[in-house]
């Protein structure tokens, strides 16, 4: 290609087939992202430079094993190697904030910012006839509403998978040699603040949903208007069905504000009585209004919240993401019939409001995974009492509202993590007559543990402990997926030792 292309240029590159040879591509990150987008583009014939803050020696072998360079730079550095480059364009893993160095480099270069989705979305045709895709979006429940999508699509006889933010790089579906029916892309924030509303690098997805809006990565986005803006790209170019959240005025505007495809439909759902053309709970049964195949009826049922109790499924947010998957599902021909089948068959992931243990008629649960405030009332308000497990990196927010609405819940409180003194005050005001008790162990291996056998110490019979943080975990853990693999260990730890009478701290069940 000898000289930089123009940001004009760069729409000539629609397709696997387009002629990607010598292009300059700056590869932001070297995590799981930034290597499927370096592979990809070396794959292609570009010339790829990644620059990184960090990378695992394994990782950084791999990218000279295919032929990427990679710099290593401190976050505050634009390395001589970048400018000397002269990168036609740069992709950019979610992570890197917009006043990122490396990000304003860009801007003040004038070279064009993708995000791996926009180039997925460009070489989606590698295998033939592309795949459709449905965009999930949300400040909660967008993996279990990912999993719940393909699990139906699946179930129905579609070949569906569940790729982007889920972990999975949708560039490795893209080019895999399967021939995917459908692809159920999990978007964060971060990725759709980075991705166009119209061009060849915007995509046009069968379904849509932003499942809830909250306060979330506003560090990363300035402000809540600018985080309900990026979460409202999920809605542009939608072709048969925008699935937005009743509850959740933010997402019903974005749904009235999106510009779609001639036919598509507006599908609300929510945990009340569904109206014509939505998805809702009427009494005990999940009924859909949506899809009606058969015209002499005017709902058909999915499910009951009591076949969903029995498989861990009837909590009011994992209903919410059952119709929304369900919704999201009928647009690609998935029936009621179809979808009240798969249900039965469907396994949440850990983590995720697991059950851990019923030991001396105290229930332990799991939901590590609620890393915020929106998404720790929606674990809290499954159950009552409550001991409740909380705490980490708050990421300058404030959980004062939280605790003052779901106080009367509560048995009460322990407190984990590096960020305790603002709930301790939190507590103090808003909830000043649960017995609160802090961890004030920072080792990693011994937190839960301790947390495990203070909470032990204030459940009765009948409680609930649950762990739903609504913190970040990286203070302590690795990740949230530790954090509750740690609660987890540390709950049938206790509870080995107290069917042995070897217990060593407040024993479970025990007041």
């Amino acid at each position: 290609m000898g000289e930089s292309l123009t940001v004009r240029d760069l729409d000539i590159l629609t397709s696997w087939h387009s002629d990607w040879n010598g292009l300059r591509v700056a590869v932001f990150g070297a995590g799981a992202t930034g290597f499927a987008v370096a592979d990809t583009l070396i794959e292609l014939g570009a010339d790829v430079l990644v620059v990184a803050g960090t990378a695992t020696v394994e990782r950084a072998d791999l990218l000279e094993l295919i032929g990427a360079r990679l710099i290593l730079t401190p976050d505050d550095i634009v390395p001589r190697a970048l400018v000397d480059f002269a990168a036609d364009v740069a992709v950019t893993s979610p992570g890197f904030p917009p006043d990122h160095p490396l990000i304003a480099f860009c801007g003040v270069r004038g070279i064009p910012i993708w995000c791996d989705i926009e180039l997925a979305w460009r070489l989606r045709d590698k295998s033939g006839t592309p795949a459709e895709w449905i965009a999930v979006t949300g400040t909660n429940g967008k993996t279990t509403t990912v999993q719940l999508a393909a699990h139906l699509l699946r179930a129905a006889g579609r070949n569906a998978v569940g790729v982007g933010n889920i972990g999975v790089p949708v560039l490795d579906a893209v080019r895999s040699p399967e021939r995917w029916d459908v692809l159920v892309v999990e978007l964060s924030s971060f990725q759709l603040a980075r991705m166009p509303r119209s061009g060849h690098g915007a995509i046009a997805p069968i379904a849509s949903v932003c499942l809830n809006v909250a306060d979330d990565h506003l560090d990363w986005h300035g402000s809540l208007a600018a985080y309900i803006d990026a979460k409202a790209t999920v809605y542009a170019n939608t072709k048969t069905a925008c699935v937005f959240n009743r509850a959740d005025l933010a997402t019903r505007r974005m749904v009235e504000d999106a510009t779609v495809l001639e036919g598509c439909r507006a599908i609300g759902f929510g945990l009340d009585a569904p109206g014509p053309g939505e998805l809702g709970v009427v009494g005990d049964l999940l009924v859909d209004r949506a899809y009606l195949p058969d015209r002499h009826r005017s709902a058909h049922e999915l499910s009951t919240k009591a076949e969903l109790d029995v498989l861990g499924l009837s909590s009011p947010h994992i209903v919410e993401d059952i119709l929304a998957a369900s919704a999201l599902a009928g647009a690609c021909g998935v029936t009621t019939a179809q979808v009240a089948h798969a249900l039965a068959t469907f396994r949440l992931d850990h983590h995720r409001g697991e059950i851990v243990a019923r030991l001396r008629g105290i229930t332990w649960v799991d939901n590590s995974k609620a890393t915020n405030p929106h998404a720790a009332a929606s674990a809290l308000s499954a159950y009552r009492p409550v001991v409740w497990i909380l705490g980490g990196l708050l990421k300058g927010t404030d959980l004062s509202a939280l605790i003052a609405g779901e106080a009367e819940r509560l048995r009460g409180a322990v407190l984990i993590g590096s960020d305790r003194q603002p709930l301790v005050e939190a507590f103090a005001r808003h909830a000043p007559g649960i017995p609160v008790i802090e961890v004030v162990s920072t080792e990693t291996e011994s937190v839960m543990s301790v947390a495990v056998q203070f909470a032990a110490r204030l459940a009765q019979e009948g409680d609930t402990v649950l762990l739903a943080p609504a913190a970040a975990s990286m203070d302590q853990f690795v990740d949230y997926a530790d954090r509750g693999a740690r609660f987890v260990s540390a709950v049938l730890a206790q509870g080995e030792e107290a069917e042995r009478g070897e217990s060593t701290g407040p024993s479970i069940g025990h007041a």
